[in-house]
C-alpha cells in the first residue's frame, strides 16, 4: 500500500503568485475607477467669471439679441469638454409677470444634472417645478454653441438657474 504523502500547504509556490496577481488587479482597478471618478465629476469644471452688470441675458420676444437682466448672487460652473456642461445659479428681483410679457419662454425646458458638489443647482427639482408650472423657462440664448441654447428658469420668488441644453437646430 502506498502512503499518502499530505499537501505543502506552507504558501509557497504558485497560489502566492495568484494572491499577488489578484490584489495588484484590485488596487489598479481602484485607483483606475477613483480616477475616472475624479475627472467625471470634478476635473473638468471650472467656476464661470461672469461680467458685472451681464452676467445672464435673456432674449426678448420682439427681438433677437439677448439682453442683459438684473441678477444677483450668481454663481456658475462650466467645462470646456462639453457645450453642455454649464450650470448658474442666481436670484433676480425682476417678476415672473414682468418677465413673461418681455422675454422669450422655452418651452423645451429640460434641466441637466449638475455635480454632487455644485449644490445650489438641483435639476429634478427645477424640472418638477417647470412640469407643474411653478416655475418658468425662458430662452438666454438661442445657439449658444452650435446645436445648444442657454435656458434660464426662474421661480416666483426671484430663484433662478441657467444651463445649456441641446436643441432641435442639428437634427436631420
Amino acid at each position: 500500500m502506498r502512503r499518502r504523502v499530505p499537501a505543502d500547504r506552507s504558501g509557497g509556490g504558485p497560489v502566492n503568485v495568484g494572491k499577488i496577481a489578484a490584489g495588484f488587479i484590485v488596487i489598479v482597478s481602484l485607483i483606475g475607477g477613483a480616477f475616472l471618478y475624479y475627472t467625471q465629476v470634478y476635473a473638468y469644471y471650472q467656476p464661470v467669471a461672469f461680467q458685472p452688470g451681464a452676467e445672464i441675458m435673456l432674449t426678448p420676444v420682439a427681438g433677437d439679441a439677448p439682453e442683459p437682466i438684473i441678477a444677483e448672487d450668481v454663481t456658475g460652473i462650466d467645462g470646456e469638454s462639453s457645450p453642455i456642461r454649464f450650470r448658474a445659479c442666481f436670484k433676480t428681483p425682476m417678476t415672473l409677470a414682468m418677465l413673461s410679457e418681455t422675454y422669450r419662454i422655452y418651452d423645451k425646458a429640460e434641466p441637466l444634472n449638475a455635480p454632487g458638489w455644485f449644490d445650489c443647482f438641483d435639476a429634478a427639482a427645477i424640472g418638477a417645478a417647470l412640469e407643474k408650472g411653478e416655475a418658468v423657462a425662458f430662452l438666454s440664448q438661442a445657439n449658444i454653441h452650435p446645436g445648444v441654447d442657454r435656458v434660464v428658469a426662474v421661480f416666483p420668488d426671484g430663484r433662478a438657474y441657467a444651463w445649456h441644453q441641446l436643441n432641435d437646430s442639428l437634427e436631420d
